[in-house]
């Protein structure tokens, strides 16, 4: 369902999960620029003809040049169950990346752990935990390749701070149009080749299995590459 740039996946009394477009917000910033939240605040308030503000509260997040799913909950309770679902790994989570198609590997495992430096809002790959470092891992396989390029299936078990992203440059195969880990160039409409593809968990209150796919964006390389 559509509301203006909205691209709604599901919705109910406690939830609500949004495709997120690379290049937004999720959260407000310095930048001063509309987030997310505050789009779909907006759209429920307009739904159900709400003066006052409404609870809103946000479950998970991805890099503003990422696109794909962001779950955001309506209710206290809601936020409250999400995030122990979160934290004891109840979720499953798959994104899509594009990177050379040098990379010969089908499928692996990358762990390690990651120390975000704020100041510049990035994260760097340890071997072995350091202070104030955050233990992660991940389980890709290749799902294709175009003629330069591969595209790539990676299970999140852990969401550390730009993980994916730090993981893939640290062996030598940043993701396409991410010049902040490494890309050698960036993406003509903005953005970098990470979508956050499919979230599998058990709905909060109902316990009902709740299955999401995204679509990716419908340019560039991702035009090219068939879904599945």
């Amino acid at each position: 369902m559509k509301y203006q740039n909205l691209d709604i996946l599901f919705e109910d009394n406690h939830l609500i999960i949004v495709n997120k477009e690379c290049g937004v917000l999720v959260q407000g910033d310095k930048t001063g620029d509309i987030p997310l939240l505050e789009t779909v605040r907006k759209y429920i308030k307009n739904k159900y003809q709400k003066k006052r503000n409404v609870f809103l509260g946000l479950v998970n997040r991805i890099d503003r040049p990422t696109s794909g799913i962001v779950i955001f909950a309506k209710t206290s309770k809601a936020l409250s169950r999400m995030n122990e679902i979160i934290k004891n790994r109840k979720i499953k989570k798959l994104y899509w990346l594009f990177v050379s198609k040098k990379f010969k590997s089908n499928e692996g495992k990358l762990e390690g752990w990651f120390k975000k430096n704020k100041k510049i809002n990035k994260s760097f790959y340890h071997k072995e935990k350091i202070n104030n470092s955050k233990y992660g891992i991940l389980n890709y396989k290749k799902v294709g390749t175009l003629d330069k390029y591969s595209k790539i299936e990676v299970d999140l078990i852990t969401g550390r701070h730009h993980q994916i992203r730090c993981n893939f440059s640290e062996i030598g195969f940043p993701i396409l149009g991410d010049l902040k880990y490494g890309s050698k160039r960036s993406i003509k409409k903005g953005g970098i080749y990470l979508h956050s593809r499919e979230i599998s968990f058990n709905h909060p209150v109902s316990k009902e299995e709740i299955n999401i796919k995204a679509e990716p964006p419908k340019s560039g390389l991702w035009s090219v590459s068939p879904s599945y």
